[in-house]
């Protein structure tokens, strides 16, 4: 069923990028439920006094999703991955704002879980986890789209790899080293 669903959202994709007007009026529901599936999983176990709700990340994310009008979109994956450069972008954005707002006073906790690849962790301060990944992206840039790509977009390794153009070894092995590299990044700046 997923590979229908993936086979039919490349093909509206595709239509979409000739032209096709109608096929954005296709795309655009079975796209939104994606992009819920991938706003509640981010929120989850979010710190009880971030205010940021699923429907609200995910009208942002999609509205941003569709002003990128003059991209050819080749399939699902690469659609997906400007996702979750996007919601990345909202959620960091989301709490510099209220740190900003509180002057301080902590910042916005989520918990770093991967639905099927990675271990439930403690909660992990968003904004840290946004200048970890600029650091990585310093260091290894693949590392940081691999995180970026499964962690943010929620995409599979089959996935991954295929955005990336590497094979799916490659991708576990960078997923493995930069969740590593992270953690210790993380923990050691408590």
């Amino acid at each position: 069923m997923k590979a229908v669903v993936s086979q039919e959202l490349t093909t509206l994709l595709v239509r979409w990028s000739d032209g096709d007007a109608h096929a954005l009026d296709e795309l655009a529901p079975l796209v939104y439920a994606e992009l819920r599936k991938l706003a509640r999983r981010h929120l989850r176990g979010e710190h009880e006094a971030y205010t940021l709700q699923s429907t609200e990340l995910v009208h942002e994310a999609f509205l941003r999703l569709f002003e990128w009008q003059d991209i050819h979109w080749r399939n699902r994956a690469q659609f997906f991955a400007l996702a979750a450069q996007i919601m990345r972008n909202i959620l960091v954005d989301r709490a510099r704002e209220r740190l900003a707002i509180k002057r301080g006073s902590g910042a916005v906790r989520v918990t770093l879980v991967e639905s099927a690849a990675i271990e439930p962790n403690p909660p992990l301060d968003l904004i840290a986890l946004d200048n970890a990944l600029n650091r990585l992206q310093q260091l290894n840039p693949e590392q940081t789209r691999v995180v970026e790509l499964r962690f943010f977009g929620g995409l599979s390794v089959q996935e991954t790899a295929q955005v990336l153009a590497i094979s799916p070894t490659t991708v576990k092995r960078l997923w493995t080293v930069a969740k590593g590299w992270l953690y210790r990044e993380l923990t050691a700046r408590k």
